[in-house]
């Protein structure tokens, strides 16, 4: 079996040049993530994904794998834009059926080739894989394991990836009980801070404050000894995401909490609903500032954000959500929620060259 490896243009819209081969790859996306997680509520559409590769901050290259004109496998890069960045995140997945072909080890080398041609030393990946028996391969940092005999972990070792990481997929189903949670959250937290929500776009006064905790969820949120770099965000990247999920078809609901005597926002938590109600809702971030931690935020902003979906946007299956392993304060505060854990996440690290 022939097949070739390709690097596929981004198109504008998902109705000109390039648009169905955008669909496809999306197809095949869900596909493998299907078979990777056994949930095919998580499937988001071409419309929902096509925005963000076009994000001015998160630069990508895609290149595809095809047999017989189909196509059946996908590699991704992504160059973080922050100045003296070694970093380049990396994927390259394969179709069930077409693996073992040497087909995603041609669309590794291409991605590694593009990381290698900009610079970048570091490449970062991350394989989903539901639990396995048999031998586990734990992380560096003492929590969590992946199969050792999976699919996605014999492929990285395979490449010389190093694991670094173990990040834990969990559900919620819905409906929750969002408003009991809710009181019980605000009268856990006390008077000295407050919970807001809204949908869509960020208000203009509170650009500035959404970006720090932005630029504070690639510092704060718990990385291990994997490269990361400090992102650089300001109200301008802020409004630009805003721009961009508009352009998607799902709805984007924040929750913020407000410490009182400043004014300013130290948690937030967003969630990103589909239209289709048979489709997860997926928790995007979630972050309490470093100094105010201990006031149980998390929680609050959590369920004030589920109560707001609820009010909002009823009928949803569930809510999906990934959390580091040894972020222990936020899995309790999912496992108190009442999110099950139901697939895993290994995160690889090597160099590029």
């Amino acid at each position: 079996m022939s097949f070739t490896v390709e690097r596929m243009p981004i198109p504008d819209t998902l109705d000109g040049l390039g648009g169905a081969d955008f669909v496809e790859m999306v197809a095949v996306r869900n596909a493998i993530e299907a078979e990777t997680s056994g949930l095919a509520e998580i499937s988001p559409t071409a419309q929902d994904i096509l925005p963000h590769w076009q994000d001015p901050y998160s630069p990508q290259a895609l290149f595809v794998a095809r047999v017989d004109g189909h196509i059946v496998g996908r590699g991704m890069i992504t160059l973080p834009i922050e100045e003296g960045s070694k970093v380049a995140r990396t994927t390259a997945e394969v179709l069930a059926a077409f693996r073992g072909r040497g087909i995603g080890t041609a669309l590794f080398e291409a991605v590694r080739a593009y990381a290698v041609e900009a610079g970048r030393t570091v490449l970062n990946g991350a394989a989903m894989t539901v639990p396995l028996p048999g031998p586990q391969l734990d992380s560096p940092t003492g929590f969590g394991s992946v199969p050792a005999d999976a699919p996605g972990t014999r492929f990285a070792l395979r490449h010389g990836f190093e694991l670094g990481q173990v990040i834990r997929g969990s559900r919620l189903p819905l409906p929750f009980e969002a408003l009991e949670a809710l009181g019980a959250a605000v009268a856990a937290t006390g008077p000295e801070y407050r919970a807001l929500v809204w949908t869509g776009p960020i208000p203009d006064d509170r650009l500035d404050d959404m970006a720090v905790l932005h630029s504070r969820m690639s510092t704060d949120a718990p990385s291990a000894d994997l490269e990361i770099d400090a992102e650089v965000w300001d109200a301008a990247r802020v409004r630009t995401l805003d721009e961009l999920r508009a352009k998607t078809g799902t709805t984007m609901l924040t929750a913020v909490v407000e410490h009182r005597g400043s004014g300013r926002l130290v948690a937030f938590s967003e969630l990103s609903v589909p239209e289709e109600s048979g489709l997860a809702v997926h928790q995007q971030d979630t972050l309490v500032l470093t100094e105010h931690r201990g006031h149980r935020l998390g929680m609050l902003a959590k369920v004030a954000n589920l109560a707001h979906l609820q009010r909002e946007h009823p009928g949803h299956s569930s809510v999906i959500t990934f959390n580091a392993e040894e972020n222990r304060p936020m899995l309790d505060v999912n496992e108190a929620i009442g999110f099950v854990p139901f697939v895993y996440e290994a995160i690889w690290e090597k160099k590029a060259r």
